[in-house]
């Protein structure tokens, strides 16, 4: 299977979950709206997230696969099982030890990720509550990123990519029956958080049963501290802070937010858009190619390693650089018409779009370094990332400092991206350095020339907005608004599709037969 073919499995397993995702925060938006409820769920449900990301997709991930691929290169299929079966059982008693201490210290916890709910006791307690439930769910994703991080090294990509799938399929469901059954808003926040471990449970179980299709699944025994054990740790906790930067900057970013209300909310919703794109593109292509370059490198085609990370680049930047100038311009339509309903106000919807805005200029920043840092992983480096992302933590926590005064949650939005892209200077400098990274001719002049296509996009978009305006009011019917923010994107898409086109980037042709290519050679 080719490497795009790939990146359309990955992306469009993504692409499915962050669809029902939206259909999951609509919902959510009605039912919670913007207030001391919401502000406790998006708290209670960011905690675990935050560690899921730092420890298992970032740490685990970053220091697992190369490894993996390692031992399936040189050492053989058997060997490459007993590594794993020996790093995953050492990952769950680090998460038992890790999930008791959370439940016990939890109030402590929260006095960290959002220390101004203290100012409040009904939603410091909600908060307390909602995260004790919430927690295990750590345990169930970081379980379900080690065997997904088994699977990719296998090239076996949709079955891992599709497990996100049922975590907005059990919280759709528990929504339509709280939207059915009308509870108080409090409730309907304590059964969220059981739909959230109930989809964790279901997310491990599918990734462990496409595990046993292959053959792969690693029996379970008790640590044993031995080589592997011992440089996989090592290459793991450097990774602590490189695969985690963007939700410790999210923490921060929480943690500041939890001092104006209804911040935290209007973060999230406006975090929640961006991630669509992010999610598709820069993480699709970052679990795709971290197994690949690792294959690559360590047979020895540095090549082949320097061809996949420029078809990465401009493969993703075509996709994202549009993408981020239309939620730039856009922004406030499509607040509005997914999330303008019940519960949440025009008010709450101007104040998520503006943050929506700002974090659209740092878009191509969060997916440029989920392609620039397989590069260093790949090669067993997690130290010179993890440096570069204590320099990216401080930038963001200074500017968030620094603007959350005048501009509010804007501002935190604002220290995020210019964190982002201080973090693809740092990454891409150290890259250059070591004659690691180089763009050839054709992708420096590809990316010119899709950044001027977007431009004109952009101001398209701009005025069909402004002529578009009357339809997008909440007094319209849902289906005139999604009607009208679908045809002004299609609109977008066309004009913007067709100047790639024609400046040269986008060959229809030359795309389908990269998808049809063999990835070997």
């Amino acid at each position: 299977m080719s490497l795009v073919r790939n990146f359309a499995s990955v992306g469009g397993a993504t692409l499915l979950s962050r669809v029902l995702g939206f259909v999951r925060d609509i919902l959510m938006a009605a039912i919670l709206g913007a207030g001391p409820v919401a502000d406790a769920f998006v708290a209670a449900f960011r905690l675990p997230n935050m560690f899921r990301r730092i420890l298992a997709e970032g740490a685990f991930n970053t220091a697992f696969i190369p490894l993996f691929a390692k031992a399936l290169e040189t050492r053989g299929e058997e060997a490459a099982k007993d590594f794993a079966k020996n790093i995953i059982s050492s990952l769950i008693a680090l998460l038992l030890v890790l999930t008791v201490l959370a439940e016990i210290f939890m109030p402590q916890l929260i006095m960290i990720l959002a220390p101004g709910f203290q100012e409040n006791p009904d939603k410091f307690d909600l908060t307390v509550l909602f995260a004790r439930i919430c927690f295990p769910y750590l345990a169930c994703m970081s379980l379900m990123a080690a065997y997904a991080g088994i699977l990719n090294s296998l090239r076996k990509f949709l079955m891992a990519a599709l497990a996100p799938v049922l975590l907005n399929v059990v919280l759709i469901g528990f929504l339509a029956t709280l939207a059915f059954t009308r509870p108080e808003i409090a409730q309907s926040g304590f059964w969220l958080s059981i739909g959230v471990l109930i989809g964790g449970v279901a997310q491990v179980v599918m990734v462990v049963f496409a595990l046993v299709r292959t053959g792969f699944l690693p029996p379970l025994s008790l640590p044993k501290l031995d080589k592997d054990l011992r440089r996989f740790w090592t290459l793991a906790v450097p990774a602590l802070f490189t695969g985690g930067v963007t939700q410790i900057n999210i923490v921060v970013g929480t943690n500041i937010a939890s001092n104006e209300a209804s911040a935290v909310s209007y973060l999230y919703y406006a975090d929640r858009l961006y991630q669509l794109p992010l999610g598709i593109i820069g993480i699709a292509i970052g679990v795709v190619l971290l197994p690949e370059l690792s294959r690559r490198l360590k047979s020895g085609d540095l090549d082949g390693a320097a061809r996949v990370q420029d078809q990465s680049m401009l493969f993703a930047m075509m996709l994202t650089v549009p993408a981020a100038v239309a939620l730039f311009v856009i922004a406030e339509p499509v607040i509005k018409t997914l999330f303008e309903y019940g519960a949440f106000s025009a008010f709450a919807a101007e104040q998520s779009a503006m943050a929506l805005s700002v974090f659209a200029l740092g878009l191509p920043s969060f997916v440029l370094a989920k392609i620039l840092q397989p590069a260093y992983f790949a090669r067993e480096n997690t130290a010179s990332p993890a440096m570069f992302a204590v320099v990216t933590v401080a930038v963001n926590v200074g500017f968030s400092l620094a603007l959350f005064p005048m501009f509010k949650h804007v501002g935190i939005a604002a220290a995020t991206t210019i964190a982002g892209w201080t973090n693809v200077a740092l990454l891409t400098g150290g890259l250059m350095r070591k004659k690691q990274f180089e763009l050839t001719a054709a992708t420096r002049k590809g990316l010119v020339f899709l950044s001027l296509g977007a431009a004109v996009m952009g101001w398209g978009l701009f005025g069909g907005q402004w002529l578009l305006a009357p339809y997008f009011e909440a007094d319209q019917f849902v289906a005139i608004r999604f009607v009208a923010l679908l045809g002004l994107i299609a609109a977008g898409a066309i004009v913007y599709f067709g100047l790639v086109q024609l400046f040269g980037v986008f060959d229809l042709r030359r795309w389908r037969q990269l998808a049809t290519q063999p990835t070997k050679g």
